[in-house]
């Protein structure tokens, strides 16, 4: 196993390097690690990047201090993978897709699984399609933003098709801001939007895996957390500090994460 060692708190935790492997289509797809023990993948939300979800803030340091290998990659159209403006690299469903190819990329079998935004809505689409994890986390993401994916996308979409026109401070103003502090490639991202799969409240009622919603108590972006974690037969919710985007710079997220993973 190749031991990636878990910074200290004062370190800069960003300087991470990437690994690649190959989705199911040839596209390269990346991916880093922190930590050794049991595998658990987390994936990021639209627009951002494994490094500023899961590294900057501390959080897969938090958890891999709990032993735990925190595998972390960047979706298609993010970060260091791949970002393709050919539509058909783009078809529904595909960053479940990724996620599987990495499954068998790194020959996992018992493992977590979860993510933020895009990345638990993603996490949600491999459960549905088969993916068995010991157990589930799903941050910032409500019951309405599994089912309805285009209501979300729609405000995306106006916010890639229109950069340079909002009001400061919007909402719109604010997703272009974040935008251009990663560096994202708005052709590419455009082409993610057409990914979404809406997954049905039948479909989410059969996951019976323990499942953490974690939620920034004024998030409101993807509908409600407490439908969310009702409907699944073994879901948690936990408030944290924080709305959709400032929710992931508190340490209280890779807390709450990392004490449901600890737990016996």
């Amino acid at each position: 196993m190749r031991r990636v060692p878990v910074p200290r708190p004062n370190e800069d935790q960003s300087i991470l390097p990437p690994t690649f492997f190959e989705g199911r289509d040839g596209v390269m797809l990346a991916y880093r690690e922190m930590g050794e023990g049991r595998p658990v993948l987390l994936v990021h939300g639209y627009f951002s990047t494994a490094t500023v979800n899961w590294v900057r803030y501390g959080h897969a340091r938090e958890i891999a201090a709990r032993g735990f290998r925190v595998i972390m990659p960047d979706l298609r159209g993010h970060g260091d993978s791949a970002k393709p403006h050919d539509p058909g690299a783009y078809p529904p469903d595909v960053l479940a897709d990724d996620l599987f190819a990495l499954l068998s990329h790194l020959k996992l079998t018992d493992y977590d699984l979860g993510g933020y935004s895009l990345g638990a809505r993603t996490a949600i689409r491999a459960l549905t399609r088969g993916a068995t994890p010991r157990r589930a986390i799903l941050g910032g993401m409500g019951l309405e933003g599994l089912l309805d994916t285009a209501h979300r996308g729609d405000f995306f979409r106006r916010v890639l098709t229109q950069l340079g026109t909002f009001e400061r401070s919007s909402a719109e103003w604010m997703a272009e801001a974040f935008l251009k502090t990663v560096g994202g490639d708005p052709v590419a991202l455009l082409r993610v939007l057409d990914t979404f799969v809406d997954t049905t409240k039948e479909e989410l009622a059969q996951i019976a895996v323990p499942t953490l919603v974690v939620i920034g108590g004024e998030d409101r972006d993807n509908g409600s957390a407490e439908d969310l974690a009702a409907l699944l037969p073994n879901g948690r919710r936990v408030v944290v500090p924080g709305n959709h985007m400032s929710a992931v710079t508190k340490v209280d997220l890779g807390k709450a994460i990392a004490e449901f993973l600890a737990q016996p």
